[in-house]
């Protein structure tokens, strides 16, 4: 195997950043989290269902990670950790956070309001409205299903990463993982009535 591209070069050349991060340098920390960036924001949305909340959680996230940097015992298994403390932090953002809907209300709805006005109907807003459905099918879910379908459909993540993410055994995972896409299913129905 070629050890200068292969995983083993990448994990040894993060785990070096990690070590140096521990230490304080902030340019080796910069370099840990430029690669996870996208990723945690896209997590964080997967499991927030809201932009704005992702936004402050991936924020808060960087944040802890780096506060609780010296603590890491094992600077190989930076990426297990960081994940864990992508889900705890969206976690509590979700317990945190007081339930704000909001929803746009269609000119057409209102009463006399939208008669001069033309639609604007496309297949966009077929796609806007898909996606609406499926917002709203999140929202019914719990925190924990929301996490798993997250890590495994946006992430792509397997159950064995789930499962150290989560420090849960692969069956549970692979158990529950079932369980929360029978809820989506059932959400889903409920909200396309």
């Amino acid at each position: 195997m070629d050890t200068v591209l292969g995983a083993p070069a990448i994990e040894a050349g993060e785990t070096a950043l990690v070590e140096r991060a521990r230490r304080g340098d902030h340019d080796a920390f910069a370099d840990l989290i430029d690669g996870r960036l996208a990723a945690t924001f896209r997590t964080a949305l997967a499991i927030l269902g809201n932009e704005s909340d992702a936004r402050d959680a991936t924020q808060d996230i960087f944040v802890r990670a780096w506060r609780n940097l010296p603590e890491l015992r094992e600077p190989d298994r930076f990426g297990a950790w960081f994940g864990r403390i992508v889900v705890n932090t969206c976690r509590s953002a979700i317990r945190g956070r007081r339930r704000r809907i909001v929803r746009e209300i269609s000119v057409g709805a209102l009463p006399g309001e939208g008669d001069q006005l033309e639609s604007r109907e496309s297949p966009h807003d077929d796609r806007t409205a898909d996606l609406d459905v499926l917002e709203r099918a999140l929202d019914r879910l719990s925190v924990a299903d929301r996490t798993l379908l997250a890590l495994h459909h946006f992430d792509h993540l397997s159950l064995d990463e789930i499962a150290g993410r989560l420090s849960l055994p692969t069956k549970t995972v692979k158990s529950r993982l079932f369980s929360a896409r029978r809820s989506l299913e059932r959400a889903l129905e409920v909200e396309r009535r």
